[in-house]
Order: structure tokens, then C-alpha cells, then sequence
């Protein structure tokens, strides 16, 4: 509908151009319709007049009346006034209104997609959190928006592809497989003093337990041996916790042998990222492919990616290490690719995998990163821009952390202490649907704090439980209709909408049409809380609508009107529930 409308005022504006009443070489502004405000001030406005008026040196009021004077005649809108400063503002017919009903009923589960994306195709990659321990809760907010946007995307049209990048490679692996080691180790009998910045939470303890009834004692070294000789640790007088532990990890090496070490180091990894796949796949979250850091270095890519910076003039080497020339395309300093001792940073791995995801023909990547990330975006804009592409092919949302609240008192987390809240642990404790829904509830880089109380509370308060019972309620509107041995009569039901004249219907027949428009305007924006936000909305009018008015009346026409507006509610409940991965239960 935003369309037509918007359709209507620019052949209204070409006639003027034909007539005289604009200026041929008169450059026309962006023609913007919105949803009005007000009701009473029709269904949609545009300010175009408030837009062209300077341009054309017109009042913009006297300006809105020779546009409104222009538009063509259209069956789908009763009136168009000019208001305030030079707003349009224009209102649909009824029959325009009920048609909403009808095709939501028609289109079922395909209510509300969009073609807006066809033929543009997006790589979306979210969560990909450190392989080196469970996923947290602060990690479930960046899968549950990562995940609803790639669902918003899909509904607009766009061909989207779910991508977890694997961090497999670097010194926290290292980290992570003296960690399991060492609690191997202990398992097997040997006192072992653990080190203080070695990842200490139980689940190592468990992975160590499995990795010994697996192997038997075939990886068992003395501690006394790998001790030897090593730096303090960092809880020691004059002690250096990093040191210790880069100490600790190659003389691992060195007792382990390359084989055995990699044999720990690949247990550690796909225990753990097992665990990782089956979370987010209990918290509705499936991927496409799962990318490996170590696939890059194994396979080329991360010094092809050098060489082509080097070939475009945009490195240089200074103190030994080969640097990205990053502040000439808008960074604040350069950056290391190369160290002195050879090895490459994290942040070249970085450049050759999103030049790895350009290269496989996506059109927009979308990368969905924590808050404290954003000074990493500038970087990697500018190696993309100086490897020939557009910095505007990447679009990085960033999502803050979630703070976690529980009868009031904020919970801690950190992952080497082992104290933290697991999204296995808010799974369990509020539900997927709740953690999804309050996840998604707001935009991703605001501030958020989840209150555990309010995610399992049965009351209006809860909005993921509002909307829920909605979609319940109108399901057992119709077990009470088939009770009483009544049936719902559709066609019937969509030829008397016209005499649904309450102002309780009207606002659930604007909020029906409202749907399509809301879903593109999700997509567009990439923001998934529109859809949330529209949903609670959609569901308070329905439940003040089922509080106000009976549906199961004895005068069939209106019973089916009814029946037929609260199941186009019910329709959309359900679509707009699933994009964000909620359920949408018959019962409650």
C-alpha cells in the first residue's frame, strides 16, 4: 500500500512537469510515505510538498493542494487532505481495509513475505564465539538477533546465507588444550597445580574425563617434568601468569610430540564446539556451514590476501612485522599483518575471510559482532576498500552485552574463572521462546538487562507470553465454536466485513494491513525488534478486542466476520512468531 501511495504522488508530480506546474529540469525529492500517527489523520502521510517547496519556491500548504489536485483517481483510496504544514495525508477505503483479511487468509504462512530482496543475496555471520567454552548469555542475544535477522531477511526476499566462523587456530587453542591437559592429567592421578589463567570451568573437567576413557593414559606426562623449569605464575611473587602459561603450553609440545598434542588440542576443540552446535540448535539456531580459521592458513588464503594488499601498495615493513597502510582509508593507525617472529595476526585472518566471503558472490555481508568490537569495524572497512571493494558490501551490527537479573541482583560471568551463566542455563531455567523473544525485543545495540522473573512470569507483562496466549486465545475461539457444533464459514465470514464497525475491529484491521509493510520495513533496516515490537502490539489489540466483543454470536454473518478478522490475527501471530523462532502454541 505504501507503494501505491507512493506510486499516485509521483504521477501527480509527473503531470505537474507535463503541465507546467513544475519545472522539467526541477530535481523531484525521494518520494517517503509513512503510517500517520494519528488515525483520525487518515492511514498514511507523505511530506512531499514540505520536501520539493524551497526547491520549487512554493508555499509548501499551496504546493500539497496542486499535488493532491494531480493525483489519479485510485479504488483503494476514499480521500486525500492536506494537513498541517503541507502534509498529505491519505485514507484507505473499507474495501481496501477488509482486503487485508483476504489475503492474509488466502496467502497463510506466505502472508507478509516480500520480493524486495530478489536477486540480492547476503552472508550473515553471527555468535561465532571462541571455541573454548560453553556458549553464555551474553552469546544468546547475538543468536537470537543474528538468527531473526537472517529470518526477516529471507522473509523480504533475500537469499541469506548462516555462516559460524570457527576461531580454531591461535594461542587460545593453545590455551584450551594445555587447559584439558592438565585436568587429563588429574584425572589420570598426577597433582597437578593449575595455572591461573588456564580455562578453569567444570566443563574442561568433563572433556578431560571423556578424553581419558576415550585414550587411557596414552597422553600422561609427569607434572613434576612439565614444571620443570618453567617462569612463576602469576599468583606467585614476581610472577608472569602469560608467561607461565606460554611457557607451560611449549613444554606440553615438546613432552606431548606433535601428534599426541594435536590429538588433545582436536579432542578439546570438537567437544567443545559440539556442545556449541547442540546449544544453538536447542536454542533454534542452524547454520549453513561452520568456516574454519585454520582452512584459511591451511589453504592460502590468509597470505594470498597479503600479497594482494602488497601488490596494491598498501603494506610496508617497519620493526621487523609488515604492516596494513589501514590509516589511509579512514582507521586511526595501521595494523600488523606479519609479527617479527613471522607469525600472521588474527586481524590478517580477519581480512582473508571476509575477502574469501566476497569472493563466493555474495552481495552484503552482514557480520553481527559484541559492542566492544565496534573499533574493530574501521578496520576491516579499510582493507576491504584497499582490496578494490566496496567498504559498503559489509554492514556490522553490533549487539550489546545482556546483563542478567535474577530476584533482582545482577549475576556475574567470566569465562577463565568458569563463573558464568550458560545459554544452556537460560534455556532451561526461562524457556528458548522467552530468552529468544526478550533477545530480540529491543534494538541490538542498546543496553539490555533480562530479568529471569519477568521471562517466566504468566501475565501481561511478559510480552512473549502476551503474544503467545494471543495466538492461543483465538485457537480456542475455535475449539469453542466446534464445540457448540458450529463451523467457521469463511467466504461468508469475508463478504460481511463490512459490518465489523467497531473501533476495537478497526484498529485489528489496521494493524492486519500493517504487517507486510512492517516485515519489509525489518528487512530493509535489518532491525528484527520492529517485528517484536509490532507483534506486542498486534496482541494487546486482540486481546482487548476478545475482553470487549463475543465472537461465537447467534447472527452468522457477523460470528464470521469476526471468526475471519481474529484468524487473520492468529495467521500473522504465528508468521511473525516463527521469523523470530518463537513457538506459537494452541494452548496455554
Amino acid at each position: 500500500m505504501k507503494r501505491h501511495v507512493a506510486n499516485l504522488l509521483d504521477q501527480a508530480l509527473q503531470a505537474m512537469r507535463a503541465n507546467g506546474d513544475l519545472a522539467q529540469d526541477l530535481e523531484l525529492p525521494e518520494i517517503q510515505v509513512e503510517r500517520a500517527r494519528d488515525r483520525a489523520h487518515g492511514d498514511y502521510a507523505a511530506n512531499t510538498a514540505m520536501l520539493l517547496a524551497k526547491r520549487a519556491g512554493r508555499n509548501p500548504r499551496d504546493l500539497a493542494a496542486t499535488i493532491r489536485a494531480h493525483l489519479p483517481t485510485s479504488d483503494v483510496i476514499s480521500g486525500v487532505e492536506v494537513a498541517g504544514p503541507g502534509f498529505l495525508n491519505f485514507t484507505l477505503t473499507p474495501a481496501a481495509r477488509h482486503a487485508a483479511v483476504r489475503t492474509a487468509l488466502s496467502e497463510g504462512r506466505n502472508y507478509g513475505k516480500s520480493n524486495i530482496g530478489h536477486g540480492h543475496s547476503v552472508h550473515i555471520e553471527f555468535v561465532s564465539a571462541n571455541p573454548t567454552g560453553p556458549l553464555h548469555v551474553g552469546h544468546g542475544r547475538g543468536a537470537a538477533f543474528g538468527d531473526a535477522l537472517a529470518s526477516v531477511l529471507e522473509a523480504g526476499g533475500y537469499t541469506v546465507h548462516r555462516e559460524y566462523y570457527v576461531n580454531d587456530a591461535g594461542r587460545q587453542m593453545d590455551i584450551l588444550a594445555i587447559s584439558l591437559w592438565l585436568r587429563y592429567l588429574e584425572a589420570a592421578g598426577e597433582l597437578v597445580a593449575f595455572p591461573s589463567k588456564g580455562y578453569q570451568g567444570d566443563y574442561i573437567k568433563s572433556h578431560a574425563a571423556q578424553l581419558l576413557n576415550a585414550d587411557g593414559e596414552k597422553h600422561v606426562q609427569p607434572f613434576a617434568k612439565l614444571k620443570e623449569g618453567l617462569p612463576a605464575d602469576g599468583d606467585q611473587p614476581n610472577g608472569d601468569a602469560e608467561a607461565y602459561l606460554d611457557c607451560m603450553i611449549h613444554r606440553a609440545k615438546q613432552l606431548l610430540g606433535e601428534s599426541s598434542y594435536q590429538r588433545v588440542l582436536d579432542f578439546a576443540l570438537s567437544a567443545i564446539l559440539g556442545d556449541i552446535k547442540e546449544d544453538l540448535a536447542a536454542f533454534g539456531v542452524t547454520y549453513h556451514s561452520y568456516f574454519s580459521e585454520r582452512e584459511l592458513a591451511d589453504n592460502g588464503h590468509i597470505e594470498a590476501a597479503i600479497d594482494k594488499l602488497a601488490n596494491a601498495g598498501q603494506t610496508y615493513t617497519a620493526e621487523g612485522a609488515l604492516w596494513f597502510r589501514a590509516s589511509a582509508f579512514g582507521d586511526d593507525k595501521d595494523r600488523v599483518l606479519r609479527r617479527e617472529n613471522g607469525l600472521t595476526t588474527y586481524f590478517a585472518a580477519d581480512i582473508a575471510y571476509h575477502l574469501n566471503k566476497l569472493e563466493r558472490g555474495y552481495n552484503t555481508l552482514i557480520d553481527v559482532w559484541g559492542a566492544d568490537h565496534h573499533g574493530y569495524v574501521p578496520r576491516v572497512k579499510a582493507s576491504l576498500q584497499a582490496l578494490g571493494r566496496n567498504p559498503s558490501e559489509l554492514d556490522v551490527r553490533l549487539v550489546q552485552f545482556a546483563i542478567l537479573y535474577r530476584g533482582g541482583e545482577k549475576l556475574p560471568m567470566s569465562t577463565r574463572s568458569g563463573e558464568f551463566v550458560t545459554l544452556r542455563e537460560l534455556r532451561e531455567e526461562v524457556g528458548k521462546d522467552a530468552a529468544r523473544f526478550f533477545y530480540v525485543m529491543r534494538r541490538s545495540e542498546q543496553h539490555m538487562d533480562f530479568d529471569l522473573d519477568l521471562a517466566k512470569s504468566e501475565s501481561a507483562d511478559n510480552p512473549v507470553y502476551y503474544c503467545q496466549y494471543a495466538h492461543a486465545r483465538v485457537c480456542s475461539v475455535f475449539r469453542q465454536l466446534s464445540e457448540r457444533n458450529l463451523e467457521f464459514d469463511r467466504d461468508q465470514g469475508l463478504t460481511a466485513l463490512p459490518r465489523l464497525d467497531t473501533e476495537y475491529e478497526s484498529i485489528v484491521l489496521d494493524l492486519i494491513g500493517r504487517y507486510p509493510e512492517i516485515v519489509e520495513a525489518a528487512a530493509i533496516a535489518r532491525e528484527p525488534h520492529q517485528l517484536a515490537q509490532y507483534l506486542r502490539e498486534l496482541a494487546a489489540s486482540l486481546h482487548t478486542y476478545y475482553n470487549a466483543v463475543p465472537f461465537i454470536v447467534e447472527d452468522s454473518e457477523l460470528r464470521n466476520a469476526r471468526l475471519a478478522l481474529i484468524e487473520a490475527t492468529r495467521q500473522i501471530l504465528a508468521n511473525g512468531l516463527g521469523i523470530l523462532g518463537v513457538d506459537a502454541p494452541e494452548r496455554m
